[in-house]
């Protein structure tokens, strides 16, 4: 080795080890939770963070976008976008719509079109008519149930993604955005965190999930799933989420008995019936918005329809209990069982 060659070696080795030596230490970090109603449901934030005013901060952050979906989302807010994009419905009007609502109603279309219809934002005359019905335990007339269903289609909503509109043919439509508008807030709420410096979070709402970093020296955050409120039921589970969402689906907490049958909150599009499988559905993705209304997919198709449809989208996988009858019955996609947590 040349004396030169030998000087420059030195020269870097000093300078890698005088940058390690004077690389101040990573701040440590705290864990840190934060609760509020949002949409509806409560909401809950974990997250690490070096301090109780970065952390309080970037909460505040998740729960400002949260509030802000909700004014642009909700079907109980008269002056919310989409309310008002409901009441032009059959007015042969294209709407302008915001991005936040474009991206729900976009994606939305694929899954109705990926599932022939078992999704379908354009469910809310036949969800009324089920919540009536549960409140007062007494069946929808068919009658009313057909007058519903004319006025339900998701291929009658028109999307110009040129110019950013929507169009809801039918008089009297009414879009329910219960099965995905929460998913998608879950997706937001995590990026405002990105956004505010923070990785390790858990941002949760009415049994759905995002995660990011899990916390630390931990291989993912560990979720309980599989609660199945029936006789014979296998004993729950745990997963590992990291940087994914979870989305759970079925009649355990919502539901209603009627002339001796149980009917879940949850309404067949195609049939205008509201479910009678007593049923749980988990789905894992990379995305919450998607795995939010994938669950209700699941839900309505049962796992051997179901189950093959998923395939269209990537990394999703699928746990689904069951009691048809007098059995309870387990399902799970092929790629499940790499989220269970080691026991």
């Amino acid at each position: 080795m040349t004396l030169r060659r030998a000087i420059g070696l030195v020269l870097v080795l000093t300078t890698v080890f005088a940058g390690c030596r004077h690389r101040p230490p990573a701040p440590a970090e705290s864990r840190f939770e934060f609760e509020r109603p949002q949409m509806g449901l409560p909401f809950r934030i974990v997250l690490y963070a070096p301090d109780a005013d970065h952390a309080t901060r970037a909460a505040e952050a998740a729960w400002r976008r949260i509030a802000e979906l909700n004014s642009i989302l909700s079907d109980y807010e008269p002056e919310s976008e989409l309310s008002r994009l409901s009441r032009s419905s059959g007015s042969g009007v294209a709407v302008p719509v915001g991005t936040d609502l474009w991206n729900v109603l976009s994606r939305a279309e694929t899954i109705s079109r990926a599932s022939d219809g078992a999704f379908d934002i354009t469910v809310g005359p036949l969800v009324q008519l089920w919540k009536r019905a549960r409140r007062q335990r007494e069946l929808p007339s068919p009658e009313r149930i057909t007058a519903a269903r004319e006025a339900v289609g998701w291929n009658s909503v028109v999307l110009d993604s040129k110019h950013h509109t929507a169009q809801l043919v039918l008089p009297g439509m009414r879009l329910d955005p219960g099965g995905i508008a929460k998913g998608y807030a879950l997706d937001e709420a995590a990026k405002a965190l990105n956004v505010a410096g923070i990785s390790r979070y858990l941002v949760s709402g009415g049994g759905d999930m995002v995660a990011g970093e899990p916390p630390p020296g931990q291989r993912g955050w560990k979720v309980e799933v599989g609660v199945f409120d029936t006789t014979g039921a296998p004993k729950p589970r745990f997963v590992s989420l990291r940087k994914k969402a979870l989305a759970t689906s079925g009649d355990v907490f919502q539901r209603a008995e009627i002339n001796g049958i149980r009917y879940s909150h949850i309404v067949d599009p195609r049939t205008g019936i509201g479910l009678t499988d007593h049923s749980l559905v988990t789905l894992i993705g990379p995305e919450g918005m998607t795995v939010d209304a994938l669950s209700k997919l699941v839900s309505v198709l049962g796992p051997s329809q179901a189950f093959p449809k998923l395939k269209q989208f990537p990394g999703v996988e699928a746990l689904v209990l069951r009691k048809p009858d007098d059995t309870v019955e387990e399902y799970s996609t092929r790629g499940f069982d790499r989220f269970r947590w080691p026991e």
